[in-house]
């Protein structure tokens, strides 16, 4: 485990002195032919890779006047090593080449400003899929079904949200138009034991978050509860039991329930929050859960099903960043003078539309894979990459050639040298009109340093990803797979993981106005170990969460049940597709009639073999499925190909090969199952 502190010291003499500390096969599988007897497999084992990364101490000082004097370290200090001193020296200095090069970003598009509470509450709402409850439309489909999947203290979350919203329009003298009684009129959903006295308070920032307080004599099941008479969803079945339940993660329960005992007041009884005294200077090593509905990673579901997980995990965020005691702020983009053409100062959207013209179907832009490839190339193993910057003339001038001759595939990638290449890639990132990490997030992915557990931390930032636009996301996985690389080579290029956490964190983390040096300075530690923790846990950070798999699958069956057809056009529409329908299930029920309970039908339209009947069981898993088709059909024919869970209660979902598929057959009994390649 590992906790850092950092402090900034002004000394009379004018200095400024950065302290920073750390305390510490054919396989197993029954066959269903026409005559439904069964054809056993042997089982078949993989086996899972784990790697950490040893974290490294830093103790870095810089005067006002760019000195560093040295100093005795406090009692309270460990012993740093030489490489602590120079990774801090990188972070300053990569920020000096910034200084230099004038390259700090667009400053003229953002705004670090304050909205006022009534457009908070609005934005918030509106990105949390709940702007029906600005505009009026409470039971429309949509809202009133994501409504209804939230857990208690989520509910609670945004019920304080609509309520301060609308007190706040009343202030203006004017009236809201949907009523915060009006949004949470179900038992079930309303918030326990709040304080009816205590004025409402903004939990955007401008006051510290209000914490909410709630029976402890309930206790949460393993997955949201429903309430009374609703259509359930079965439960996620509880993982497999890890090795080490130490630094064991689960991704059953909401995160926000699990932290009672900041919710209530007692920080110093968390024991997530007392593991980070005990432990040495190492980042943990989490052991990724095994549920039985198996992992699933971001590029597993389908786009409408990612994009209600970035709903719910918003309003989880937010909840569990308030039983934090954590502020949760926004920025706001003030003015928009984004370019629409070129490389560099132009959106990631509009990089894509571009780039999808030549190329469709690209998700992270072409550039940007070049300039990471060209530094795969040549680059890994030097000495020094990322941190020895390329000639600032010939940085310029490739960077001019770049926007003249890469869309006319003109430009010359053999005069790039390796250093010219990190210093076009690092200028790219800093120059995006819109950050990364996004501007309206980027104040919460900050406040992850204030978090003081590792593993709340590790939770914190894996919301955050899962709100990311996709863009955003496929181009920092792109980054951050690169600078795996990078690590990998440490013997080589003398790159450890916190010397290229110190290098990329300024580029990440712009701060600007006038207490933009102070700003920085205090939160430099803090941002290189955010990187750190996003390098390191990369993989469990872009795989969703189980539980918000099964909000969004009991969305999915609450929106289809109350989903009213809103015009001619639409009831035509939706008789079209029953009839079909019906057509359809009497072409298959010759085929399904013999199927009895625990047997599914998967189709495999690629192969010669289009259709196969299979009777499950408890260890049945997917892998067992594929392996038995590439043994009827030959597996090295074509592309590897992969059993799906299609429609039912979720839209489309590639199934990891260690899922247990009984388990996926009672949680969603009406899906299709589909073997096909997965899209890339």
């Amino acid at each position: 485990m590992i906790f850092w502190r950092s402090a900034m010291e002004i000394q009379d003499t004018g200095s400024v002195i950065l302290t920073a500390y750390h305390s510490y096969e054919p396989s197993r599988i029954h066959l269903v032919d026409e005559e439904c007897y069964a054809t056993p497999l042997s089982p078949r084992h993989s086996a899972c890779r784990q790697s950490q990364y040893q974290g490294i101490g830093l103790l870095g000082r810089m005067s006002s006047r760019g000195a560093r004097p040295s100093l005795p370290p406090s009692p309270l200090e460990r012993p740093v090593s030489l490489d602590s001193q120079d990774s801090m020296d990188d972070y300053w200095s990569e920020v000096k080449n910034m200084e230099e090069d004038g390259q700090l970003g667009p400053e003229d598009l953002l705004e670090r400003g304050s909205m006022d509470e009534a457009e908070l509450e609005e934005a918030w709402l509106q990105e949390a899929g709940l702007s029906k409850l600005v505009s009026g439309g409470l039971h429309e489909g949509p809202t009133e079904a994501l409504l209804s999947t939230l857990t208690r203290s989520q509910a609670a979350m945004v019920m304080r949200r609509v309520d301060n919203y609308t007190q706040t329009l009343r202030k203006r003298n004017k009236q809201p138009a949907v009523h915060v009684r009006d949004v949470f009129s179900t038992p079930d959903t309303s918030p326990v034991n709040a304080t009816p006295s205590d004025p409402p308070k903004s939990p955007n920032g401008h006051m510290p978050s209000r914490t909410i307080h709630r029976t402890t004599s309930k206790v949460r099941p393993a997955c949201p509860s429903f309430a009374p008479g609703e259509k359930r969803v079965p439960e996620c079945p509880p993982c497999s039991p890890p090795q080490d339940t130490s630094d064991s993660l689960s991704f059953d329960v909401p995160y926000s329930e699990g932290i009672a005992a900041h919710r209530s007041g007692r920080q110093g009884d968390c024991q997530d929050c007392q593991r980070v005294r005990k432990h040495d200077l190492d980042l943990p090593t989490f052991l990724a859960p095994r549920p039985k509905l198996g992992l699933t990673r971001i590029q597993d579901l389908s786009c409408e099903d990612m994009k209600k997980i970035g709903y719910i995990s918003l309003i989880e965020l937010t909840t569990f960043y308030d039983g934090l005691g954590i502020e949760l702020k926004r920025n706001r983009a003030a003015r928009s003078r984004a370019r629409e053409n070129g490389i560099f100062g132009v959106p990631l959207t509009t990089l894509l539309e571009n780039d999808q013209k030549k190329f469709p179907g690209s998700k992270v832009p072409i550039v940007f894979r070049k300039l990471l490839c060209k530094l795969e190339q040549t680059g890994l193993q030097t000495e020094g990459i990322l941190r020895i910057p390329g000639s600032a003339s010939r940085v310029k001038h490739l960077r001019q050639e770049l926007e003249q001759k890469f869309y006319e595939d003109r430009f010359d990638w053999e005069q790039v040298r390796h250093n010219d290449a990190a210093g076009l890639l690092k200028m790219f990132i800093r120059e995006l009109p819109y950050p990364l990490l996004t501007l309206q997030h980027l104040p919460a992915f900050a406040a992850v340093q204030n978090i003081s557990s590792p593993r709340h931390q590790f939770q914190a930032l894996h919301l955050l990803i899962m709100l990311l636009p996709e863009p955003n996301r496929d181009t920092l996985k792109a980054l951050l797979d690169f600078l795996r690389k990078v690590v990998e080579f440490e013997e080589k290029n003398r790159m450890s993981l916190w010397n290229v956490s110190m290098i990329v964190a300024p580029n990440l983390f712009t701060y600007r106005g006038k207490n933009a040096k102070q700003e920085e300075m205090q939160a430099a530690a803090g941002t290189a170990h955010l990187v750190r923790l996003l390098i390191t846990h990369q993989d469990l950070l872009w795989t969703v969460p189980c539980f918000l798999i099964s909000q969004v699958r009991k969305l999915n069956e609450a929106g289809a049940s109350k989903k009213p057809p809103s015009s001619e056009k639409t009831k035509r529409k939706l008789l079209l597709m029953r009839r079909r329908t019906a057509e359809r299930e009497k072409t298959e029920k010759s085929e399904l009639t013999d199927l009895r309970e625990g047997v599914i039908r998967v189709h495999a339209p690629q192969h010669a073999k289009v259709s196969m009947a299979i009777q499950l069981d408890s260890e049945t898993k997917a892998k067992d499925v594929m392996a038995r088709f590439d043994y009827e059909n030959g597996a090295g024919q074509r592309s590897r190909q992969y059993l799906f869970e299609v429609g039912g209660n979720i839209g489309e979902r590639c199934l990891d090969p260690e899922t247990h598929l009984l388990d996926v057959y009672h949680v969603n009994s009406h899906c299709e199952w589909v073997l096909k390649p997965r899209t890339t």
